[in-house]
């Protein structure tokens, strides 16, 4: 059976401009989004964490190194400048590959700069996550 996870995760990036005019989308720094492995034009899940407001777009780069995160079109609408955020993009895996451990998300938390501050933790075991699957 496949199941839907988390595969890239940029945790507490901060919202540097909106543009409610533009066509859409989020724009990210292209080496925060190589840091995660996230592609251009990806689907994306974005959670306001200001607000709590949720939406689906897509990642679009932003030059490198400039730590920019806009919420363009639409979606400026929910959130402002300042506004902290998490951006996340699932795929799909055999249940199998989360039994034997083979499955991590590439997360990476960022400061208030969009600066990363953190990486994601080491893979857990296979029996670590049968034990977190069975209890």
């Amino acid at each position: 059976m496949r199941i839907d996870v988390l595969r890239a995760k940029l945790h507490q990036a901060c919202i540097t401009h909106s543009d409610v005019n533009y066509e859409g989308s989020l724009g990210i720094d292209i080496e925060l989004m190589e840091a995660v492995g996230l592609y251009p034009y990806e689907k994306i899940l974005v959670a306001n964490i200001n607000n709590g407001s949720r939406l689906e777009t897509y990642a679009i780069p932003e030059p490198f190194g400039s730590r920019r995160m806009i919420l363009n079109g639409a979606a400026a609408r929910l959130g402002s400048v300042g506004d902290r955020i998490i951006v996340m993009s699932f795929c799909g895996i055999e249940e199998s590959e989360l039994r034997e451990g083979r499955h991590r998300p590439k997360v990476v938390r960022l400061d208030e700069h969009n600066e990363p501050i953190r990486r994601q933790p080491a893979l857990p075991t296979g029996d670590e996550i049968a034990s977190m699957l069975e209890g």
